[in-house]
């Protein structure tokens, strides 16, 4: 048996988040509830973003540059901070998404398996 892979997993949980993330605001700047609300939506209530994980990585996709902020005034007339992609942002959602892609693909492979492989 090899190491845990607690570094790896976190990559995933990341980049999956992220990739959500990017998805969403791929129609238009969001503030993070707006996020949150598409995926909640999207997946039928699949998908629920808790808040402390959403802000994370707003801040860490900014840092990164695959996104840029603003402050605006909110659908409720509050001051809400409002998140846009950036080209780079574009380009990693693009990366993720054929990552994603083929992590599910391979996951589909595995549970639809319907006998031992030699």
């Amino acid at each position: 048996m090899g190491k845990p892979m607690a570094a790896s997993n976190l990559s995933l949980l990341q980049g999956t988040l992220d990739v959500l993330v990017l998805k969403a605001l791929i129609f238009g700047p969001q503030h993070g509830y707006g996020v949150v609300r598409w995926i909640r939506d999207t997946t039928d209530g699949a998908l629920e973003i808790e808040e402390g994980a959403l802000y994370t990585a707003l801040h860490r996709m900014e840092k990164r540059k695959w996104l840029r902020s603003e402050w605006g005034q909110s659908e409720n007339n509050r001051r809400a901070k409002y998140y846009a992609l950036t080209e780079e942002g574009r380009g990693q959602l693009a990366t993720g998404t054929r990552r994603l892609t083929a992590y599910a693909e391979a996951l589909f492979k595995v549970l639809g398996a319907t006998e031992a492989t030699p």
